[in-house]
């Protein structure tokens, strides 16, 4: 099963996408699962992972009851505030919706960099652990220290990087980003999510611009801890959906010639697993 790790959907009228400014207004439109499926069909993608964009337990819960209607959503991430005292409670009732799969807490919004490792944060990670939950670090260079401090202070909990941590493309910024995510890297349970690349890169991107950063990434996880992901529609800012899977293929067949399989759906499979019963 090919699988796209990192995927949004959005109805505006909702209200709560504060991000959602003029900056971003190519996408500021409702987007839901028939605008994704011609993408998902053309490039023979069978199921996704549905991932918050709005700090809101309402935004998760509208996630939660698209995928209840979706067979192509294999599971939610969502939100929780983790140093809310009734964290762990909220954790425990939404780990009762079976395609809840984890949680995304939007560090790179957050002014303090060590914001995750507060103890009460950690005591709801912990708890979601337990719960068989996952957790997705929406991170920017800054916090991959502080990543590698939570994985070791949680060694049971699952942790994916989401768009490997952002590095600045644009600015051909490698260091010290690629000291960090191989430093990362040594920790097992952290896995990384080939995704989000176009969107820090220059607007004319190509795929020499990208090589470095795919191939730290890829060499210092290994295809069996990174998986594709589309993160579509904010790929929509920086380049359709078939050019960014077209430039995904290239950089895995040259950096993980072997990994294929592992990169488009293996890995994506094994870390979120299937949903509860």
């Amino acid at each position: 099963m090919r699988i796209d790790s990192h995927q949004h959907y959005w109805r505006i009228a909702r209200g709560d996408y504060g991000w959602m400014t003029e900056a971003v207004a190519p996408i500021r439109r409702d987007l839901m699962p028939a605008d994704l499926a011609p993408h998902l069909d053309a490039a023979g993608i069978a199921g996704t992972i549905l991932v918050q964009a709005a700090p809101t337990l309402a935004e998760t819960e509208f996630l939660l009851d698209l995928a209840e209607s979706d067979a192509r959503i294999l599971g939610v991430v969502g939100w929780v505030d983790l140093a809310a005292p009734g964290a762990t409670r909220e954790l425990e009732r939404l780990a009762r919706r079976p395609k809840f799969r984890g949680i995304r807490p939007m560090l790179q919004d957050i002014a303090d960099t060590f914001w995750i490792l507060r103890p009460e944060a950690v005591a709801a990670l912990e708890a979601a652990a337990a719960l068989g939950l996952r957790l997705d670090a929406l991170a920017r260079p800054r916090h991959l220290p502080v990543v590698s401090a939570l994985a070791d202070r949680l060694p049971a909990l699952p942790i994916v990087l989401d768009h490997c941590a952002k590095p600045d493309i644009a600015a051909g910024a490698m260091r010290p980003w690629a000291r960090d995510i191989e430093a990362l890297a040594e920790r097992p349970q952290v896995f990384c999510k080939l995704s989000g690349l176009a969107t820090e890169a220059p607007p004319d991107w190509t795929v020499a611009d990208l090589a470095p950063y795919a191939a730290t990434v890829l060499q210092a996880f290994g295809a069996d801890r990174v998986m594709f992901g589309s993160d579509w529609p904010v790929l929509e800012l920086a380049g359709t959906y078939p050019q960014w899977l077209a430039a995904a293929a290239e950089l895995v067949d040259r950096f993980a010639p072997d990994g294929a399989t592992a990169v488009f759906g293996g890995t994506a499979a094994r870390f979120y697993g299937p949903p509860a019963a």
